[in-house]
């Protein structure tokens, strides 16, 4: 079984569109931003020119839906008429750093151009390997997606590396996820993850476990530069937005063990800039940069982050009998002392009333000491806890049977409505 669609579908055809229909012209080098409604999808189409979203060329007179409270920007380099159907306010702006991402592109693809005419590929030639950080709404994800498509458009397979735990682009948050990009990303659908590796975290707070999955992530990832285009294509790594203390801990970790050449900070961050050139003084062959990001980004608070966590569903059932439910644990020692490499907990979990409401990751381990090193299927959410019957009720975007009798618990829940 593959790696189910995250839970953030909403089925866009359950809901009304606004009857405001409009064109928009976009010159050159400009964009517009939208914030899709929170209870209407948004229709728009390209009637002339070339615009892009994310990078993904649009095809003329071809509609998209786009589902409600969905944030994008169309950028056209060259001008083009777009035609919307949904309520927005958005006028055309100047004022991007979209040419500072562009040149970015051209340099990793000169990067990856100087490591294909190499005679041989050992480690030490593989393609650029970017790390994306900065605060949180800093663009981090929209670069990401841009650099990847791009790249994809170029004929380039790079591979795209989601640590931020907090707000997946790829699956549900709580995952750190690896997957290869062979072409441009959808706008709507996001990132392919039919053959995504991912590891389940558990949490939107990351810690000490989190950082210890990244070794098992990029063992992972090299499953993907068995060829040479996706060796020398390399990857895009998206990081979550927390970058101190702790948070710049992990940030370090995950740059020394995906051995990233380019680190890429967005926004006004001196400090971190100033602070990863000192930690990386001794490294050769880092390229530290700092990228403006975009003035007019959309800031998700945490009630929206909530809310954007939905999903088209589908109801089942399962006996106690025929599962079993462990959490992963670690020690509750200071981060330094975590650092040691003491080894993860697995922890049976008894089932009750408290799993309600509670996702649970579908490991695709055969038994409990696989957990750790295995990826996961998908992920279901507990509705109900019958004791009496000892059964459970659980929606999933997939009605098929679960892959495998052993779920693992977190601190993630979904309210169903």
């Amino acid at each position: 079984m593959s790696v189910v669609r995250p839970l953030m579908r909403i089925d866009v055809t359950a809901t009304e569109f606004s009857n405001q229909t409009r064109q928009v012209t976009l010159g050159k080098q400009q964009e517009i931003r939208f914030q899709v409604h929170q209870t209407s999808p948004l229709k728009l189409r390209l009637l002339d020119g070339k615009v892009e979203i994310f990078g993904y060329e649009l095809p003329q007179n071809v509609w998209l839906t786009f589902p409600p409270l969905l944030k994008f920007s169309v950028f056209s380099w060259s001008g083009g008429t777009i035609e919307i159907v949904g309520d927005t306010e958005t006028e055309p702006s100047d004022n991007t750093p979209m040419m500072s991402y562009r040149r970015e592109h051209y340099s990793l693809s000169a990067k990856r151009q100087i490591v294909a005419s190499s005679p041989s590929h050992y480690a030490s030639s593989q393609g650029p390997r970017v790390i994306i950080v900065g605060s949180t709404d800093s663009c981090k994800s929209t670069l990401a997606k841009m650099l990847l498509s791009w790249a994809a458009k170029d004929g380039w397979k790079p591979t795209f590396v989601d640590l931020n735990v907090g707000q997946s682009s790829t699956t549900i948050p709580g995952t750190i996820s690896a997957t290869s990009i062979q072409k441009p990303m959808d706008p709507i659908l996001g990132f392919p993850i039919d053959k995504a590796l991912v590891h389940y975290f558990g949490h939107t707070t990351p810690n000490i476990t989190c950082g210890r999955t990244c070794p098992r992530i990029r063992r992972r990832v090299w499953q993907f530069a068995k060829n040479a285009v996706s060796q020398d294509s390399g990857m895009v790594i998206d990081t979550m937005g927390w970058i101190d203390g702790p948070g710049y801990e992990l940030l370090l970790h995950a740059i020394r063990t995906f051995n990233a050449s380019v680190v890429i900070v967005l926004g006004q961050e001196e400090k971190l800039v100033n602070d990863l050139k000192n930690s990386f003084k001794f490294k050769k062959n880092l390229q530290i940069l700092n990228l403006e990001k975009s003035s007019g980004v959309f800031y998700r608070n945490s009630q929206f982050r909530k809310t954007s966590r939905n999903l088209n569903i589908q109801l089942s059932s399962v006996m106690f009998k025929s599962i079993e439910l462990v959490i992963l644990e670690s020690s509750n020692s200071t981060y330094s002392q975590q650092k040691r490499n003491k080894p993860l907990e697995i922890t049976s979990v008894e089932i009750d009333k408290h799993l309600e409401n509670k996702v649970l990751a579908i490991s695709y381990a055969k038994q409990p000491n696989q957990i750790i090193s295995s990826i996961v299927a998908g992920f279901v959410c507990i509705t109900d806890v019958d004791i009496g019957v000892e059964k459970i009720t659980y929606i999933s975007p997939s009605a098929a049977e679960l892959p495998s009798k052993i779920l693992i618990l977190g601190t993630l829940t979904w309210l169903v409505a």
